[in-house]
């Protein structure tokens, strides 16, 4: 098989690059390991940053995100038994946040690919990348039974952090930046209409509690564990008491309980390699960086890396020139570290370290009030949280 770009992973990052080329005619393949009903189903993140939604909208993806999305005009920080709302078109210049789910997300470009697009190959798993310093790089893959190749011009790996992709960066020029926390989520699905209207953030000294939604039906919720947690050693009855403990607050609030219909653990890291670039191999997503989920962040910088991928492939091939190319991973860089900062601040402030002292807590609620009190703290995490400009 032969291509202009071929792309290792049909998640959201390798599917919407492909749908950026498409508009642009370049032509791609995506190969993607699982089969497609497991890549529609993956739960992972759920809200979408300004940014993302616009990207979705100018690439035809988002009907179906306008129809259904839940828009969200701030959030809550809970803490000292209070909340405090913070009101994000009026802090950013009018921006918000869109309650969408990544499976979602998938499936709508899935849709878009195979109705429109060029090949999606599901259960195709990459073996390795070859030949990454020439003009001509391979991918090797298996695909029914068969090893095949896809000779390309360009490779780009979204297939993340267990990916090939990365593997295929020369060690000697590998540089990698890692933080591991010492908590947990346990998160859950459950089957019953969301307790709040926007995301609550609370800080408690039982630990972290996040409660978020998928739909106005369906409500997603985490609450903060040790690592090494095993989900069935928690009934149901024991997450929900857990869950209203944490978010308690002076007032007639109530957390509505339902049947659980899913729960998982998810450790919680920070980590970036350096360069997203080797040669004709480029890196996007989860396969160059991952953030804890608190600040929102992963989807949306795995949204950021193809967009700016893809206007520079377009300039490449419009022009000859490599200029944007070169400049892909620093200029993405950039915005994957204020991220990582930003992930870093939300889970430090709220979560509670199994280790830190009396002091330490003090600071934690010095910031959040600090947050609560000052406008320009105020504005610092609502344009973080609602997302940076892209490129």
């Amino acid at each position: 098989m032969r291509t202009t770009v071929g792309i290792i992973g049909g998640g959201p990052a390798g599917l919407l690059l492909a749908r950026l080329l498409d508009r642009a005619g370049i032509d791609s393949v995506v190969l993607e390991h699982r089969d497609r009903a497991y890549v529609e189903e993956r739960q992972r993140a759920g809200i979408l940053e300004q940014g993302t939604v616009d990207a979705l909208r100018a690439c035809g993806a988002g009907e179906r995100m306008d129809r259904e999305g839940l828009v969200h005009h701030g959030i809550e920080l809970r803490f000292d038994r209070r909340g405090h709302r913070i009101d994000f078109p009026s802090l950013t210049g009018g921006r918000s946040v869109m309650v969408y789910a990544q499976t979602e997300v998938v499936k709508d470009l899935i849709a878009l690919r195979l109705a429109e697009g060029g090949p999606l190959l599901f259960e195709a798993e990459a073996v390795a990348v070859e030949g990454a310093e020439g003009d001509n790089p391979v991918i090797r893959f298996t695909h029914e039974g068969r090893e095949r190749t896809l000779s390309c011009d360009i490779v780009v790996g979204c297939d993340g952090f267990h990916g090939v992709a990365r593997e295929a960066l020369p060690e000697a020029e590998r540089r990698v930046y890692e933080r591991v926390y010492p908590y947990s989520w346990l998160g859950i699905l459950a089957d019953v209409p969301p307790s709040c209207e926007e995301l609550i953030y609370a800080h408690s000294p039982r630990g972290f509690a996040l409660h978020s939604m998928r739909t106005p039906t369906v409500s997603r919720l985490y609450l903060q564990v040790p690592n090494g947690t095993d989900p069935d050693d928690w009934s149901d009855e024991r997450i929900w008491d857990e869950l209203d403990a944490r978010f308690a607050v002076d007032g007639d609030w109530r957390l509505e309980r339902g049947p659980i219909t899913q729960k998982s653990v998810t450790p919680m890291r920070s980590w970036v390699t350096e360069p997203m670039r080797h040669g004709r191999l480029f890196l996007a997503g989860d396969a160059a960086h991952i953030v804890p989920p608190t600040g929102a962040k992963g989807l949306n910088l795995a949204v950021s890396d193809v967009v700016v991928l893809a206007k520079a492939l377009e300039h490449w091939r419009a022009t000859g020139s490599e200029d944007l190319l070169d400049a892909y991973s620093d200029t993405c860089l950039r915005r994957v570290w204020r991220a990582e900062h930003f992930s870093y601040f939300m889970t430090t402030a709220l979560h509670t370290d199994p280790d830190q002292s009396p002091f330490d807590g003090k600071l934690q609620l010095s910031q959040l009030h600090r947050i609560a009190d000052s406008t320009a703290a105020a504005t610092e995490l609502a344009e973080n949280y609602t997302g940076l400009p892209i490129g």
